[in-house]
C-alpha cells in the first residue's frame, strides 16, 4: 500500500528536508542567521545535503543564501575564534 503525502510529518530526522515540510514557509532567507549558522561548521564550512539533510533545491538556496549573508557581514567567512 502506498503512501500519499498527507501521511508524513513534518520533518522526521536525517534525510527529511526542513524547509519542504508542510508547516515550513520554503523560504531561506540570508538574514535569518541563527537558522544558516546550522548549515556551517564551527571551522567556517557549510555542510553537504547528507549532513544536513535537505534536498537539492533547499542546499542551493542555503549555499546562496550563506555566500550572501557573508558577503554582507551577517557571517564570518572563517570559524569562530
Amino acid at each position: 500500500m502506498a503512501q500519499d503525502k498527507g501521511d508524513f510529518k513534518d520533518f522526521k530526522g536525517p534525510g527529511k528536508c526542513r524547509y519542504c515540510g508542510r508547516r515550513s514557509t520554503g523560504v531561506v532567507d540570508y538574514k535569518d542567521v541563527t537558522a544558516l549558522t546550522k548549515f556551517i561548521s564551527p571551522q567556517g564550512k557549510m555542510y553537504d545535503r547528507k549532513r544536513i539533510g535537505s534536498c537539492a533545491k533547499h542546499q542551493r538556496a542555503i549555499a546562496r543564501a550563506v555566500k550572501r549573508a557573508r558577503f554582507l557581514a551577517l557571517l564570518r567567512y572563517t570559524g569562530r575564534q
